[in-house]
């Protein structure tokens, strides 16, 4: 039996090379704190590149999200906590990339 299709939000964050371990480390726990505040969530991991290929491009973390429905990930968009985060990015961060995508097996 095929496994039911999940939304996958994928975010890559590439920081300021300015950007202070202190700052990094905030934005990895205020982004942590997102799936207690955000209903629609229903995973949530990240991690940092480990990958020996170095064709990451600057991007060093992978944070993941899933969803169960468009609409889920459409509120998460606009709530309130995750404008309220992306606001905060700016000191930090260099450049982001950002894909979504339905699972398939």
């Amino acid at each position: 039996m095929p496994a039911t299709p999940s939304l996958r939000h994928v975010v890559l964050f590439a920081f300021k090379a300015d950007a202070s371990q202190d700052a990094i480390d905030t934005v990895v726990t205020d982004f942590a704190q997102l799936p207690a505040e955000i209903p629609g969530i229903a995973a949530y991991e990240w991690g940092t590149n480990v990958s020996p290929e170095g064709l990451n491009n600057g991007f060093t973390h992978c944070f993941t999200l899933t969803f169960m429905s468009d609409a889920d990930r459409d509120g998460y968009l606009v709530h309130p906590a995750h404008q309220r985060f992306v606001s905060t990015l700016g000191g930090a961060l260099e450049r982001s990339l950002v894909v979504d995508y339905w699972t398939r097996s």
